[in-house]
């Protein structure tokens, strides 16, 4: 036996990659040119040989320091770029590699002429805005001035009194100024405030003039016909013109208050009407003015901004790089001569020659006298691990690791799971017409893949996009159970052929009460369609699908039985082999691999035996004479045999392998015997960082939590061997939950719409059915069978020789940034 499965093939998927540690002694020179070179290679993990430093007493604390000052201004370039609503495709021909340091030079330029020009435009935008607020206010306000005294002591006192903001347009001082007479002032006359308000703030900027005034005041407003936009925000504001009437000097100086509180800003209306004119046509000049301004400044803005736009996406690729090139460089140490880094990492064994060559590249492309020492070490803690996928593998692999990353060579469930994964999915959704919806789907997706895979998608189209070989997959096995159940929406078809029963009589009317009458071999492919609305359709579906489920259970738990073994002969655990695989295997095959047997004889002979009585007695009663449910020579006695070895593999699983591991340990520190313990055979739960058959294993060896460890491991198989051969009921469970959905929708609704004459009942029929389709059946019920399939492999399987505390391999490499 050992020699034939000494002679098998490696199995390269089952295992992770084999990782070797190494050790880099860069010359200063040809440092970032190797690092740079490694990234580009993307194969070499670095370990931080300086975790004990904080981020700033790190060597290249500086430069990382201003690659993160690039990557802000970077972010401001973005910002407003797309601020400015521009689109700047970068540019096609090849870039030469800029200097970080011309680089740095160039961001900062354009940095502080981008800023320049954004004060500007905000200073000139705030002068375009109080110039357009003062328009409307003496377009909007003049309707208010209407005033039975014209004269020119009126005029005066109007000028004179009419009050505007710190933040009112100041360059219309010259005009107002020759308007008004600041020798006369009539202090007891009715005065006014005219401005301009947010719309949102008039209510309660309304209610304190109320209050502030007494009630001493007239207040009018109107609404502006056209927004202003907040300089701010770059959001268009709704305002409104409001004047406020007033007396005394006292009222007056509240009022201001009031304005600056709330933010409206107050313009002078003259009362003339002459003056008015005079003064718009003033204002309407100096707009004219300042819009050809600001279009100049945003066309040479975004000038600007397009420039730098056809580079960033290629000065952000080069300040990421740098920065994790320094990142990676801070991870290093420093030799005490200053003139190398030392550098320690892993890397896949099939690599050391690739990362070989490029340091040698390296070494020459720097024109360094010295050459980057490059040797393994001898590993002392537990490698990473690392699995080499495709665009097929990587879905079920993440499915994997999201349970727990496989220790280092320990067997990979992802080889298994490709097939057994979507199998177990499609026996829960058997149905080959939402297979077939299934795999349109996954066939868009495929389609759609090169142009999917450069766009930037939503958090659950990108599931389903890195899903997509898997609901391939889970659509065929569908197809394939759906086949299998002959159902198609529900409903059967005579693919393969013709039925093997048919009706008593000609009318078929007591089909579904007394039954149909067998005539012919069966149906060759899957379940008969005549099975469909018989009497004993149900019964004859659910003793099929729960038998199946059973089977399906038990050999998928004794493949993991089987992965644990070769776990075991591959970390050279004897121990494991002889007191822990052999004893589960016995147990859960005596109970539950004898009752798999008996389905499949059940099956092939046709008997009645009822197999409930037989597993029931086989534990009250073994000795007891089975009678009619006796279903080949020597059932009784073969029961009692299995029914022994079950009860002698619960102690065989407890107690052997506790006294042997503390056998050992005693042997090895008397000094007969000094052989280097297996690390898998001293501690049954290995850390990620504990050595592995190269180190040795010191702690404290301490019996009794190796056997209360051990206890517990065996309790939990024992109960589990029930509860998970339990669990995978839920396929037959879920199977027959999704068909008799399946039947509802299809004979509620759609058949019972179709039974109108009215073109719109059936219309609605047709619809309701269609989404309770994709929204019941296609996704709560597909996303429930994924969910249960997932279960069973986490648990039921995996919980059978997988450890899954290992650490993922994570090289530095430019594609992962």
């Amino acid at each position: 036996m050992e020699e034939f499965l000494d002679k098998l093939p490696q199995m390269d998927l089952m295992r992770s990659e084999k990782m070797t540690l190494v050790q880099l002694i860069i010359p200063v020179e040809s440092a970032h040119r190797s690092i740079t070179y490694l990234g580009e290679l993307g194969l070499l993990q670095f370990r931080d040989l300086n975790a004990d430093k904080s981020p700033f007493q790190r060597t290249f604390a500086n430069q990382v320091k201003r690659c993160g000052e690039m990557s802000r201004k970077l972010r401001f370039f973005k910002d407003q770029i797309d601020k400015a609503g521009l689109r700047c495709s970068p540019r096609l021909e090849i870039e030469p590699d800029i200097a970080l340091g011309d680089l740095e030079r160039q961001l900062a330029d354009h940095e502080h002429e981008v800023l320049e020009m954004n004060s500007n435009s905000e200073k000139l935008r705030q002068t375009y805005n109080e110039l357009l607020e003062f328009k409307i206010v003496l377009e909007k306000a003049s309707g208010f001035l209407v005033s039975s005294n014209t004269h020119a002591i009126g005029e005066e006192i109007e000028l004179h009194e009419s009050t505007y903001s710190n933040n009112g347009f100041i360059e219309t001082a010259s005009l107002l100024e020759q308007e008004m007479n600041p020798g006369h002032s009539n202090q007891s006359g009715l005065r006014f405030i005219s401005g301009i308000i947010n719309k949102d703030k008039l209510l309660k900027f309304e209610r304190m003039l109320f209050r502030a005034t007494r009630g001493n005041m007239l207040f009018n407003q109107t609404t502006s016909d056209e927004e202003i936009m907040d300089p701010s925000t770059s959001e268009m504001v709704e305002k409104v013109v409001f004047v406020v009437f007033f007396s005394g000097e006292q009222a007056r100086t509240k009022i201001l208050k009031i304005c600056e509180a709330f933010g409206a800003n107050c313009y002078p209306v003259p009362e003339d009407t002459t003056k008015q004119r005079q003064l718009t046509r003033e204002v309407l000049s100096r707009l004219s003015d300042l819009e050809a301004t600001l279009d100049a400044g945003t066309r040479h803005r975004n000038n600007a901004l397009n420039s730098v736009g056809y580079s960033l996406t290629n000065w952000i690729t080069t300040v990421r790089r740098e920065k994790a090139v320094y990142d990676t460089l801070n991870m290093l140490n420093f030799d005490v001569t200053k003139k190398c880094l030392v550098g320690e990492g892993w890397c896949p064994t099939f690599a050391k020659t690739q990362i070989h060559e490029v340091l040698q590249r390296a070494t020459f492309d720097s024109s360094s006298q010295v050459g980057v020492i490059f040797h393994v070490m001898q590993a002392v803690e537990s490698p990473p691990t690392y699995f080499r996928t495709n665009k097929l593998t990587n879905a079920f692999q993440e499915i994997i690791d999201a349970y727990g990353v496989a220790r280092y060579q320990e067997a990979n469930p992802a080889v298994y799971s490709v097939v057994t994964y979507p199998f177990l999915f499609a026996v829960m959704f058997g149905d080959w017409g939402h297979g077939l919806c299934l795999l349109l789907g996954a066939l868009y997706l495929l389609a759609r893949e090169r142009k999917l895979s450069t766009q930037k998608l939503g958090s659950f189209m990108e599931m389903l996009f890195g899903g997509r070989y898997v609901i391939l997959l889970m659509a065929l096995f569908s197809i394939y159970c759906g086949l299998i159940y002959n159902e198609f929406f529900s409903v059967p078809f005579h693919i393969f052929g013709g039925s093997a029963y048919k009706c008593r009589d000609t009318t078929c009317s007591d089909a579904y009460t007394v039954g149909l009458i067998k005539y012919r071999d069966p149906y060759p492919f899957g379940v008969d369609p005549s099975w469909r609305g018989s009497r004993t359709e149900l019964p004859y579906l659910n003793s099929l699908k729960m038998k199946m489920s059973i089977l399906l259970g038990i050999a998928q738990m004794n493949l993991g039985l089987i992965l644990s073994f070769f776990n075991a002969r591959f970390f050279g655990s004897s121990l494991d082999i002889r007191y822990q695989f052999i004893p589960q295997m016995i147990f859960l095959n005596s109970l539950f691999g004898y009752l798999s047997l008996l389905i499949i004889i059940k099956w092939c002979t046709g008997s009645q035996a009822d197999l409930y009585h037989v597993m029931i007695y086989m534990f009250l009663s073994p000795t007891e004479e089975l009678g009619e449910n006796e279903l080949f020579w020597g059932q009784r006695p073969l029961q009692i045999v299995l029914l022994l070895l079950a009860f002698i593999a619960v102690p065989w699983m407890l107690f052997p392998k506790p006294f042997a591991l503390r056998k050992i340990h005693m042997e090895r520190f008397q000094g007969r015997t000094y052989g280097v313990l297996v690390s898998s055979e001293v501690d049954l739960d290995v850390e990620p960082d504990s050595a592995r058959g190269g180190g040795h294993h010191e702690e404290e060896f301490n019996f009794s939590e190796i056997f209360v460890h051990q206890l517990i491991h065996s309790i939990e198989f024992v109960l589990g061997s029930v509860s998970n051969t339990a669990s995978y009921l839920r396929l037959w469970a879920l199977s027959l939950a999704h068909s008799e959905l399946s039947t509802v929708f299809y004979e509620k609704v759609l058949l019972l719409a179709w039974g109108y004459e009215n073109i719109l009942i059936r219309l609605i029929g047709v619809a309701v059915f269609a989404f309770a389709t994709a929204f019941i059946l296609l996704m709560m019920e597909t996303l429930s069978a994924f969910l249960h399939a997932l279960r069973l492999h986490w648990v039921e399987f995996m919980g059978k020789f997988f450890n899954g505390d290992g650490y993922k391999f994570k090289p530095f490499s430019f594609a992962l940034i």
